[in-house]
């Protein structure tokens, strides 16, 4: 993977129109994402009746129940493939999260080729076993976890049969949006350290500065929410970027990985024309005769810097002008015996 993979998070922001779903698509492919990425799910395989709504999901609607909220997010199977030819007609990668078995295998038969596992499904075993099985690729959200928790995951993925090399765990925090103080984006180098994996980070913050952050930190994948409007009702629109947010996060990552460079210190190729206007040479700080013995007195350090250079001001000390200078001559190995 040379570039950060940018996953524009579409995720129910469609509000379970097929029409909103494709508008969403054609904005993320205007704003220069990779991937874009739905969630696929069954409510009754997710949910009970009575399951409790998060408090940001009540901020939203306080009467609905999840189940009932959920359910009216639901995309058909026949809605999944219609969106993956509008991908594929926009130049943009289709994606989703599966969130129950079922919808699982659903999202297997569309050989998509790779997985995101989503910070709820974290500790479900048959989940985790379900996808380390298929050995593809797999991006894993570790919002809520520990790192016991983080390495119990991986350890299911690995045992079900998925190589290590395959897998990038994604630092998250599970709140919409996410409070700047409890981003703790040093945590994602700490998952780094401990399981010697490729790292990303998926974002729920307000604005672009912390996922352009991670990226610069190492992060391989960025994931963010994004939606055609945030005043639209729904559980994710307020936590999500507009589209020309979304656009000016894609280009400030694409400007990091540029300006990450190779690693090694050297002068530019832009920079290098202006060595010789920035540094400083050995000049005469006063008018000399031939033959004069070299002092420190009778130097000053002044640009350009196209002449000797100060770094050799020791070795030039104690050596003869060959003919008469003027001050502010700069002094060359030609005026010296």
């Amino acid at each position: 993977m040379d570039k950060v993979l940018i996953i524009a998070e579409a995720g129910v922001n469609h509000n379970g129109s097929l029409d909103r779903a494709k508008q969403l698509v054609a904005a993320a492919a205007e704003a220069g994402a990779d991937i874009i990425k739905f969630q696929t799910f069954i409510s009754e395989n997710l949910v009970t009746a009575s399951a409790p709504k998060a408090a940001y999901q009540k901020k939203e609607d306080a009467t609905a129940s999840q189940y009932e909220m959920l359910k009216a997010l639901e995309l058909t199977k026949a809605d999944h493939i219609e969106l993956i030819e509008h991908c594929k007609r926009h130049n943009i990668f289709f994606f989703s999260t599966a969130f129950d078995l079922e919808s699982l295998d659903f999202l297997a038969s569309l050989n998509l080729g790779f997985w995101k596992i989503p910070s709820g499904e974290l500790t479900n075993l048959p989940y985790l076993r379900k996808i380390g099985a298929l050995n593809q690729e797999a991006y894993v959200s570790t919002g809520m976890a520990t790192m016991k928790e983080i390495n119990d995951a991986i350890s299911v993925l690995l045992k079900s049969g998925l190589e290590k090399e395959k897998i990038i765990i994604m630092h998250c925090n599970t709140e919409y949006p996410t409070p700047m103080h409890d981003v703790n984006l040093k945590a994602m180098l700490s998952i780094q350290k401990e399981t010697g994996l490729r790292i990303g980070y998926s974002d729920h913050t307000l604005g672009i500065e912390v996922p352009i952050a991670a990226a610069a930190l190492g992060a391989r994948v960025i994931e963010k929410h994004f939606t055609l409007d945030r005043t639209l009702p729904g559980p994710d629109h307020k936590a999500s970027l507009e589209p020309g947010e979304l656009k000016m996060m894609v280009s400030a990552i694409r400007n990091i990985e540029q300006a990450l460079g190779d690693g090694i210190k050297k002068p530019s190729p832009s920079e290098i024309e202006n060595k010789a206007v920035a540094r400083k040479s050995i000049h005469l700080k006063k008018n000399l005769s031939a033959g004069t013995l070299l002092l420190e007195e009778h130097l000053i350090m002044k640009r350009p810097g196209d002449g000797i250079s100060p770094m050799k001001m020791d070795e030039i000390i104690g050596r003869k002008v060959n003919k008469d200078l003027a001050a502010d001559h700069k002094l060359r190995e030609e005026d010296l015996v």
